[in-house]
């Protein structure tokens, strides 16, 4: 083929091909059909259209690298039609758009994917998990979504990926699991959480991890643990589970007074837990106490109302007895107005 003649490096032997900074603006149409390991990267390809892989030609391509491309747009249908496909590598590239069916509709064979550096748009990020999410890459055994300054993570995201085994969120920005679900992980081995922001794993997040019974890698170094109250279910876990990876290397961040502590060092008498940390436990505790004291008050006022009845009743029948005659001579009065003798008899006397 023409493109192994100038723009690419083709082995037969190795069934390999490798264009590699060749200022590439699309895929070469005539690749050697042989191919199994495809090496497009440095180059200016911009975006990856539908049909930009014939099946007919490369049927047999099982490694398709495409790292370092200035990748900004993956179209509909753009990667569907390699039925050999187990590997793909889209690192170093400022996606924008990443269409949902970009691996087609019917789904798709891939094993591994590695998208190092290349969700730094939240878009792209929401695209990805509705890739993940619709079943397309049920078939995924390794997803690496590291460097890419992550700071939370869609909901859903990893809820249909059955076959799941490595999972690489290193080197991002997570300030927190609590609104992550790894229930859909069931094969779920490695899953690497260094390099990020965790400031404490709450209870849900760990319960996760206790009920996964494959999971036995996971790394935690460098994050920036807050060593308050709300850690001491953490260190609990790390003193009882074999699943953290070099687990006696991780320390304090805050605050200064524990900047340096081991986590599996910390007891009860470190912390500081004469202030609540759990705002709604804190707020829901007042409610309850307001209820009480106005039942208090409420039993007290009754109280005293059923000491006093007779003084109580004496009074509203007094009141009773004061509107009556008041009342009476209210009506006396129109008696003698509406009576045109008496009228007249009061305006004689008057005279």
């Amino acid at each position: 083929p023409d493109s192994c003649r100038g723009l690419c490096e083709c082995s037969e032997p190795a069934k390999t091909v490798k264009c590699v900074n060749k200022n590439l603006t699309a895929v070469p149409p005539d690749l050697p059909s042989y191919v199994r390991t495809l090496f497009i990267t440095g180059n200016r390809l911009g975006r990856l259209p539908a049909g930009a892989f014939p099946a007919q030609r490369l049927s047999d391509l099982s490694a398709l690298n495409l790292s370092g491309n200035h990748l900004r747009e993956v179209e509909a249908g753009a990667l569907s039609a390699l039925p050999a496909l187990r590997q793909l590598d889209l690192s170093g590239n400022p996606l924008v758009s990443l269409s949902p069916q970009a691996f087609g509709e019917s789904g798709s064979p891939l094993e591994e994917l590695t998208l190092r550096g290349a969700l730094r748009n939240h878009t792209v990020l929401l695209s990805l998990a509705a890739v993940l999410q619709s079943g397309a890459l049920r078939n995924l055994s390794r997803l690496e979504l590291a460097d890419n300054g992550l700071v939370v993570l869609p909901t859903s995201m990893f809820t249909a990926l059955p076959a799941l085994r490595q999972l690489d969120l290193s080197n991002n920005s997570l300030v927190g699991l609590h609104n992550v679900s790894f229930q859909g992980l069931g094969q779920l081995q490695s899953l690497n959480l260094s390099d990020n922001s965790l400031s404490v794993l709450r209870n849900g997040t760990l319960a996760q991890f206790r009920s996964m019974p494959t999971l036995r890698r996971i790394s935690l170094g460098r994050n920036t643990w807050v060593c308050d109250c709300a850690i001491e279910d953490l260190v609990a876990w790390l003193k009882e589970s074999d699943q953290v990876e070099d687990k006696e290397a991780l320390t304090c961040a805050y605050p200064d007074k524990m900047l340096g502590k081991a986590l599996l060092k910390i007891n009860g008498s470190d912390l500081n837990c004469s202030v609540p940390t759990d705002l709604p436990s804190q707020l829901q505790t007042s409610y309850v106490f307001l209820g009480i004291v106005l039942a208090l008050i409420g039993a007290i006022f009754l109280l005293v109302l059923y000491l006093n009845r007779k003084g109580i009743k004496k009074w509203m029948h007094n009141i009773r007895d004061a509107c009556r005659d008041h009342m009476e001579g209210y009506h006396y009065r129109y008696e003698i107005n509406a009576d045109p003798r008496l009228t007249n008899l009061s305006s004689n006397s008057d005279v």
